[in-house]
This record gives structure tokens, C-alpha cells and sequence, in this order.
């Protein structure tokens, strides 16, 4: 697990720097990636399906994304970017053009149903906890001006 933890600790890092991540945002891009790496890690180890993992995965990642955008006055979208590298299945993906190249179309045809399910996972995840956090928001926006009227 601690291998795990280091390996998307580096990779989102890495990611990062790729990206031209301001140097301060480094660290936390990468410490976004490797909670939700752990997330996605532990819950596939509880033999529970990639795809609702994906998705479990990204949405804390987007939801953390937030949190550390507004406390450190950064763009979400660092933060989210590089948060989900770990989880984008570029292996299984790779495996599926693979397979299609070796006439092997039902393992391939498998394959790239599971990375496109996996992809848009993660793409549900970072527009669930979006619609979650406007929805905070404006709870809070609404309490309060409902103060400043009383």
C-alpha cells in the first residue's frame, strides 16, 4: 500500500510539473492524487468493481479539489486534473487497441466497454461533486442573506 501511496504520490507530481502547475501547487496536486488513489486502491481491494471506485475516487477528488482551491486561492481545475491521472485506464485501454490489432475483437470489445465505463466514472464523479458543491454554495449564500435581512 505505502508503494501505491508513493507511486501516485509521483505520478500526479510529475503530472503537475508536466502541466506547468505553480510550483506551491505541486505538493498539494500531488497529495489530491494519492488520497484519491488510496481511495480507489482500498475500495478495489474490498473486491468492490472499478467503475463505482472510479467514481467514488473522482468525486472526493473534485470535492478536495474545491477545498484546496478555495484555501490556497488556486484554480480548481489543478487540482482536479491532476488528481485523476492515476485513475484514467490508460492501461486497459491499451490492452483493448492490443487485442483489436490481434483480431482478438471479443477480449478487445471487453476491454474498451470496461475503460470507456471506468472513463466516464470519472467524468460522473468530477460533475456529481460539482453539482454537490453548487448546491453547498448556494445553502450558504441563501443563510446567509437570510441573516443580513433579519
Amino acid at each position: 500500500m505505502i508503494a501505491q501511496l508513493i507511486t501516485s504520490f509521483l505520478a500526479t507530481s510529475g503530472f503537475g510539473i508536466l502541466f506547468n502547475v505553480p510550483k506551491n501547487a505541486i505538493i498539494k496536486c500531488g497529495l489530491v492524487g494519492m488520497i484519491g488513489w488510496f481511495i480507489y486502491f482500498s475500495m478495489v481491494e474490498k473486491r468492490i468493481d472499478a467503475v463505482p471506485a472510479s467514481f467514488v475516487s473522482a468525486f472526493f477528488i473534485s470535492a478536495l479539489s474545491h477545498v484546496f482551491a478555495k484555501k490556497y486561492k488556486t484554480p480548481v481545475i489543478i487540482f482536479i486534473v491532476g488528481g485523476i491521472i492515476p485513475l484514467v485506464p490508460g492501461g486497459l485501454a491499451y490492452d483493448a487497441m492490443r487485442n483489436f490489432v490481434s483480431n482478438e475483437y471479443s477480449i478487445a470489445i471487453e476491454l474498451a466497454a470496461k475503460a470507456s465505463l471506468i472513463a466516464g466514472a470519472i467524468a460522473m464523479g468530477i460533475v456529481f461533486s460539482e453539482v454537490f458543491n453548487n448546491t453547498i454554495k448556494q445553502g450558504v449564500s441563501v443563510r446567509k442573506s437570510k441573516k443580513m435581512n433579519e
